[in-house]
């Protein structure tokens, strides 16, 4: 088979996907269906986070492809299966843009972004089923910590929060003082829950993304603990074999030397 010509036209991507799945195409694409791809496109959404996370656009760009070269073939297998077509999903989403967004392409008026999101929820609502809660539609496969901000927001946009940050930083208090005083393993994971839920909270007033904040922790660790590990090998050093204040000494010098 010929290899389409102009492949930056999103036109070549489908045909290349189709070529994949068809009779004589490869055997491994041909097998897959929207459950076995399920994990497949989870991975490359996380990818697409870290290249965003690491400020990388050459890796970016390649990650969108691979998010992108997802989304056609789900759309694919759709259309094999008569389920619905590739211009079905490009028509949907094109229609609800243009109906969620009437300050642009109608002629409502509104004065900045707040006002945006309060209207875009009135909208939703419109569409929800009278009985529907708000948060129904809020991915419940979401990470936890994604969820609970997310879920938190969308009530504050109908008025359901704190009226500064202070008030909640002032729950999380009585929340560590909650936790403290629990004594079974029980109180102690629901209590957790709440000082966890309670700093997602506080995360959204500020505008700080919690699960990107904590994959910057966590790289943050990774990094110094790597180093920890490599000066260890070049000084004929075991780590587990240290002291806690001999590894605590060293932590001290990779948050110095490891970013830096």
């Amino acid at each position: 088979m010929s290899v389409p010509e102009k492949l930056s036209h999103f036109a070549a991507l489908v045909d290349i996907i189709a070529r994949l799945r068809s009779p004589d195409g490869c055997p491994w694409d041909r097998r897959q269906t929207h459950a076995s791809l399920r994990e497949n496109l989870l991975e490359e959404c996380y990818e697409v986070l870290e290249a965003l996370d690491k400020g990388d656009t050459g890796k970016l760009c390649e990650e969108l492809g691979d998010l992108l070269m997802q989304v056609v073939m789900h759309a694919q297998i759709a259309s094999e299966e008569g389920e619905f077509e590739l211009g079905d999903v490009v028509k949907s989403i094109s229609a609800k843009l243009i109906r969620r967004h009437p300050h642009v392409f109608g002629s409502l008026k509104v004065k900045d972004a707040d006002e945006v999101l309060l209207n875009w929820e009135a909208l939703k609502k419109k569409e929800r089923a009278d009985d529907a809660s708000m948060l129904e539609n809020v991915p419940k496969h979401l990470p936890a910590l994604a969820y609970s901000q997310e879920i938190q927001s969308r009530v504050a946009r109908v008025g359901f929060d704190w009226e500064d940050v202070e008030g909640v930083i002032d729950k999380l208090v009585e929340e560590v003082g909650e936790f403290k005083q629990t004594e079974s393993r029980e109180e102690r994971e629901a209590e957790f829950g709440d000082l966890l839920f309670t700093l997602a909270n506080i995360a959204r007033r500020l505008g700080i993304d919690l699960e990107s904040a904590l994959r910057g922790a966590n790289r943050k660790f990774y990094q110094r603990f790597a180093y920890m590990e490599k000066i260890c090998r070049e000084r004929g050093a075991n780590f587990a074999q240290l002291s806690f204040d001999e590894q605590n000494a060293l932590w001290e010098e990779a948050k110095k030397k490891a970013e830096g």
